[in-house]
């Protein structure tokens, strides 16, 4: 979680930004090293896959801590939801759970959980941040809060010493999974309000802590790729069940998907010492894959050109990095899907991830603008799930990297929350199929009933404009869909063409033309 890293460095990254911000030109940074994306397979993903957001449970409840109809509603803008939470917060007491915190005038998870999964809205709850209690076993001088999920002075690198943290992904599976056949005797809870609530259905999807290699807290918070396979091993399957009855995510429920904590620095060769851990510590399946401790691989990654400016998606290494994480995962990772759950650009100048505007476009709108392109560029290369950071700002004053990437402002949608919306609205349900031109970028979507979608925009960043040709065959009925910044729903014209084409002209705000001329009612 970027949260508690913000201000760590917000005088040196001040500096570095005053000292070179004048010497860079944003135009002179557009080399674009494309792929050619007309060779790229189709994705089966649908694309609300890629509008997801990440957040805390404040972000859903109002002053009397229930779900707040108003916060909710712009909650439902996205997907899917990518919930930090603080594993203190389920177990306040070492041994003692509580997820509803109703009783004593606090928030309710069973609450929170039941109406997003009531709504569809994928939660990924990351099971993060140690307790107090247990932070408390380290020596004073070493006491932060990220220190890593094992007590102070056990054996990094054997997954007995995660059993607590491995013992909490237990109890949070048997609450909020489907298995329905948890023995009861195993479920710790503090009180009678708090009776063991089994089976709930509520969740699908567990990450193990956020960010395992987080360098830049030291080295009590840092963990090397071994280690961190160490600690997935326990909160997996207590380690192939030799842990005991009362730990791991599968042992209370086989069906939960269990996410890779998203790594800071998208490193292909972390996700290799990953397997190759595996490989030794838990062996090879009856099919002969390596039995691996998670289901999604996840990483971290930023558009932007060596910390110094921010850079549209299809101008930065996101393309790459993605494509070798796809490579990795069909050589050694059991070809898993991956997810990316941070991505993002703030809005603040002083910030290097800051988007900036173009020409009269203002920067709230290039946010949006760019942010609907990286989900965009993700599910064409063959990613099958994004999570934005985050849905609110920590601050929009701040110039320091992340704080104001915020897609909320004062409870209202800011651009690039009203193109999530629209977009998940419109094409939502449809998935990648193939792309038809580079520059401008032509794609191809489908939904089940085999209906069409073209997206189109040019993958630049200064306010240009092409001309081109679609070809629509026989289809001569065709729905304009375009993007409103301010506006809930798209607006869309229907029409007509004489002949096999259709000229557009096409900018940097995707446009969407569907051929079966029916538009939305909304």
């Amino acid at each position: 979680m970027k949260t508690v890293r913000l201000f760590l460095y917000s005088i040196i990254y001040t500096l570095v930004w005053s000292l070179n911000s004048c010497n860079i030109n944003p135009k002179k940074l557009l080399t674009y090293d494309t792929v050619d994306y007309t060779t790229l397979p189709s994705n089966k993903a649908p694309f609300r896959n890629f509008l997801g957001i990440n957040g805390f449970e404040w972000d859903f409840i109002d002053s009397t801590n229930h779900v707040s109809a108003k916060k909710y509603g712009l909650i439902k803008s996205f997907d899917r939801f990518r919930h930090y939470l603080d594993w203190e917060r389920i177990e306040p007491q070492e041994g003692i759970f509580r997820f509803d915190h109703s009783p004593d005038g606090g928030w309710s998870y069973d609450e929170i959980y039941k109406r997003c999964a009531e709504d569809s809205l994928t939660m990924l709850v990351t099971l993060q941040i140690a307790p107090k209690w247990l932070i408390d076993t380290y020596p004073e001088s070493e006491r932060q809060r990220d220190v890593s999920l094992l007590p102070y002075g056990k054996s990094r690198l054997d997954p007995l010493s995660y059993i607590a943290q491995a013992k909490a992904a237990f109890q949070l599976t048997a609450r909020y999974g489907r298995n329905k056949r948890v023995n009861p005797k195993l479920i710790h809870v503090k009180n009678k309000q708090n009776r063991p609530r089994i089976g709930l259905g509520y969740v699908k999807y567990v990450e193990c802590g956020n960010e395992p290699d987080k360098w830049w807290k030291g080295p009590s918070a840092q963990q090397s790729a071994e280690e961190y396979a160490a600690n997935l091993s326990a909160f997996y399957d207590g380690h192939k069940g030799t842990l005991g009855k009362d730990v791991g995510v599968k042992t209370a429920d086989p069906s939960m998907q269990v996410v890779m904590g998203g790594m800071a620095k998208p490193d292909v060769d972390f996700l290799k010492k990953i397997v190759a851990w595996c490989r030794k510590n838990r062996g090879f399946k009856p099919d002969g894959q390596v039995d691996l401790c998670f289901d999604i691989i996840n990483y971290h990654n930023y558009s932007n050109k060596n910390e110094k400016i921010a850079l549209a998606p299809e101008l930065s290494n996101l393309k790459h990095i993605a494509m070798d994480f796809i490579e990795t995962s069909k050589n050694v990772g059991n070809n898993l899907d991956i997810w990316v759950t941070e991505t993002g650009y703030d809005l603040n100048q002083g910030s290097f991830q800051a988007a900036f505007p173009i020409g009269n476009k203002p920067v709230e709108e290039v946010q949006a603008d760019w942010a609907i392109r990286t989900s965009l560029l993700y599910s064409r290369l063959g990613i099958k799930s994004v999570f934005f950071y985050m849905l609110n700002d920590v601050s929009r004053e701040s110039p320091v990297q992340y704080a104001s990437a915020g897609f909320l402002e004062n409870d209202q949608r800011r651009p690039a929350a009203n193109y999530f919306n629209q977009v998940k609205e419109l094409l939502g349900n449809y998935h990648y199929i193939q792309t038809l031109n580079n520059d401008p970028l032509v794609d191809l979507y489908q939904n089940d009933q085999q209906e069409k979608i073209y997206v189109l925009l040019c993958p630049s960043q200064t306010g240009a404009k092409k001309d081109y040709m679609l070809q629509l065959g026989t289809t001569k009925k065709f729905t304009r869909f375009t993007l409103q910044p301010h506006q809930k729903h798209m607006a869309y014209e229907t029409s007509s063409t004489k002949g096999p084409s259709l000229a557009i002209t096409v900018t940097e705000t995707p446009i969407f033309i569907k051929l079966d001329g029916s538009a939305s009612k909304k």
